[in-house]
């Protein structure tokens, strides 16, 4: 674990890049790890980044399936607004811990 410096403010960070305090996070720190992942963040992007930090504070798991079933938007949908590995990506930006779920 260690810091890094994400939009100016420093926050905790595990070895994956992860932050591990969510409350640390901020929309502004979300667009700064957007960038980093060549993601724009749209109004879905961030009805699904609250979404997921929302699972994540209420002690759910989180799992493709589980944003699928949100009612905000479909897998192929997801994975189309964080192509490649749309759990972690958005995991990611989203401030929260690695899931479980994901290698």
């Amino acid at each position: 674990m260690g810091e890094k410096i994400i939009a100016g403010k420093t926050v905790q960070v595990s070895d994956d890049g992860y932050m591990t305090n969510m409350d640390e996070w901020t929309p502004e720190i979300g667009q700064e790890i957007a960038k980093e992942e060549n993601i724009e963040l749209t109004d879905k992007h961030m009805e699904i980044i609250n979404f997921i930090r929302d699972k994540v504070k209420a002690g759910d798991t989180l799992t493709i399936r589980s944003v699928g079933k949100s009612g905000i938007i479909d897998i192929k949908g997801f994975y189309g607004l964080f192509p490649g590995a749309p759990l972690k990506k958005a995991a990611r930006i989203a401030g929260v811990k690695k899931p479980a779920s994901c290698v």
